[in-house]
């Protein structure tokens, strides 16, 4: 695949709606900031937040900054936006950040919680990763979580339920991946969304995610530094190979491609 510069990145990120004019309206978006800010910890995806995040329009504030979204309050319903240059900023970061970890010959953990979407975008940056040197951590198997199975598929940890790959939020499958590997086994750096992404930062572990603009714990986790990136985007929209372009121009940014 033809590796697209920044400007038409841009441009293909508004016309699929990765980013630009996303599907996940308003008010969906109101809603789960109100929940984090009201202590659910479904919306918190494996951070701790303590009582840091009590005002559901501070947390409006930091998904203006960091996702692009509407920053006025009195805007309720309709259209929301993610900034399209802020999805590239933050795929520049995670090159940088996969830049190093295929130096340093890193062991990497990728894991989704949504794998009808980005399942190929992960395997692809794991397959970058191994060519250049890094172990790709193999879990342990017949790990349990959330009344499922923590399995491996194309190098990329995802939840198992009735015969099915489910799509979650929770941190419990993560929690279940680095309890079985122990300090010994601990990876360097874990490339995932959701929960996923939230405990393995929250325990400590170099984490990047990809998150959608009704997703904000992870974009807080960034502010506060508990997230090494977290990546702004339509985390599933209707065709998964609109986001190889992304997943092409990050490969390329870090070094990995051929």
């Amino acid at each position: 695949m033809p590796i697209l510069s920044r400007p038409a990145l841009v441009e293909h990120l508004v016309r699929t709606r990765i980013a630009g004019d996303v599907a996940t309206p308003r008010d969906n978006n109101l809603s789960h900031y109100r929940r984090l800010a009201n202590g659910d910890r479904h919306y918190w995806l494996g951070l701790e937040l303590g009582d840091r995040w009590t005002d559901e329009q501070d947390v409006l504030a930091v998904m203006a900054e960091r996702c692009g979204v509407n920053d006025d309050p009195a805007h309720r319903s309709g259209q929301d936006t993610i900034d399209p240059e802020l999805t590239v900023d933050a795929l520049d970061r995670m090159a940088a950040r996969l830049r190093k970890a295929a130096a340093g010959k890193e062991r990497v953990l990728f894991a989704t919680g949504h794998p009808g979407a980005l399942i190929d975008a992960h395997s692809r940056v794991a397959a970058g990763l191994r060519a250049a040197g890094c172990e790709i951590v193999r879990i342990p198997g017949g790990l349990i979580a959330d009344e499922g199975y923590v399995v491996q598929f194309a190098d990329v940890a995802v939840f198992e339920r009735g015969a099915s790959l489910w799509h979650t939020h929770s941190p419990e499958p993560m929690n279940a991946i680095l309890d079985a590997l122990g300090e010994a086994g601990r990876p360097d750096l874990v490339v995932a969304d959701h929960g996923w992404a939230g405990r393995a930062g929250q325990r400590g572990i170099d984490s990047m995610g990809y998150a959608d603009c009704n997703d904000p714990a992870l974009f807080i986790g960034e502010a506060e530094g508990t997230m090494q990136v977290t990546i702004p985007l339509d985390d599933h929209v209707i065709d998964p190979r609109s986001y190889e372009p992304l997943t092409a121009y990050v490969l390329d940014a870090a070094g990995l491609t051929d």
